[in-house]
């Protein structure tokens, strides 16, 4: 079996990134089923090494297939973005910090098209930098989109035996309410189904989250279940997909925890994203379908105000990688 490479991108070389990168060396080396190779600035990783007495060896490789035999080293793929770690602003936005994010993510997209990677594993990127550095990506996964060539993408989350997908993500909850519909909810549960088939869980078992407390009794707390949830549901099963639903939302996570639905679909943004990291902040994954490749990610942000002082918990970085190497062999790519 052709063994795995996974490419872990720095983030946002002002943020975090760098040192959880580095905490999660010994995590990121060669295994059974393969290695990781960092793309990102080995300046910064030096600099961050050396300042924060993490005592890791680096080792520059010149493509990810050298990776496998760096040995205790953490294989470093030196784009040579930050050419002044001086110039760097640490701890703040920077149009450096946001071009070197971005840079890092083509980078691993355009290798893991050429087939020379199996799985892209993102640390964490700030949206202001982005801005500063003029791109117009409103964050990593429509950047993966893009650069991929990629249509439509999915978000999952993974933490312990729960799986998590999302009908809207980054929505007001305002503006879901007003787009909420039951052709689009089919769309969701139809999509979710065809990302648990993709990493070969077909005949995995939906939920899809309720709106309103306890999925509106009936129509006594709102119409929407009845008007909308409940035919989607409908609809799905007549479509081959089994789904359950609507469940109400402060029950239906810890179902899921206990095995009776291998995912769950969240409506918005903080009704999965609560759960998730509720019951384990650092140990949530963010999982992307859609794209050729399979992206798994940290769920946090660059966190300026810890960054390169030593404080930063790795477990989300090391996490994204475990998660990568999971499924990256079984993907196969789908088109949502």
């Amino acid at each position: 079996m052709k063994k795995l490479i996974i490419a872990v991108t720095m983030g946002d070389p002002a943020g975090i990134g760098p040192e959880i990168v580095l905490k999660s060396a010994a995590h990121l080396g060669g295994t059974v089923r393969g290695a990781s190779v960092v793309i990102g600035d080995y300046s910064v990783l030096e600099e961050v090494n050396g300042r924060l007495g993490l005592k890791v060896s680096l080792v520059k490789v010149e493509s990810p297939a050298e990776a496998t035999d760096a040995g205790d080293a953490l294989p470093v793929l030196d784009l040579g973005v930050v050419q002044d770690v001086a110039s760097l602003k640490v701890g703040r936005v920077s149009s450096l910090g946001g071009r070197a994010a971005v840079a890092y993510i083509q980078r691993a997209v355009d290798l893991a098209l050429k087939g020379e990677i199996q799985g892209i594993a993102t640390g964490p990127i700030n949206k202001e930098a982005l801005r500063e550095a003029q791109f117009h990506y409103i964050g990593h996964t429509e950047m993966l989109s893009e650069l991929s060539g990629s249509g439509k993408s999915v978000t999952m989350f993974m933490v312990d035996r729960m799986r998590i997908f999302f009908h809207t993500r980054h929505l007001s909850l305002r503006m879901m309410l007003e787009t909420l519909s039951r052709e689009g909810v089919v769309e969701s549960i139809i999509q979710s189904h065809q990302c648990l088939e993709s990493v070969g869980l077909g005949k995995g078992r939906l939920a899809l989250a309720a709106l309103n407390p306890h999925a509106s009794d009936g129509g006594l707390f709102g119409d929407e279940e009845g008007t909308i949830l409940i035919p989607a549901c409908e609809e799905a099963r007549r479509r081959g997909v089994d789904v359950e639903g609507p469940v109400p939302g402060d029950s239906v996570f810890h179902l899921a925890l206990q095995g009776r639905y291998d995912a769950v679909i969240s409506l918005y943004h903080d009704q999965g994203h609560i759960a998730a990291k509720t019951y384990d902040f650092h140990h949530t994954v963010s999982v992307t379908f859609g794209l050729p490749f399979i992206r798994t990610s940290v769920d946090h942000g660059t966190a300026f105000d810890i960054a390169w002082k030593g404080v930063a918990n790795p477990v989300s970085m090391q996490e994204a990688v475990r998660a990568g190497f999971e499924l990256a062999g079984k993907y196969r790519p789908v088109s949502l």
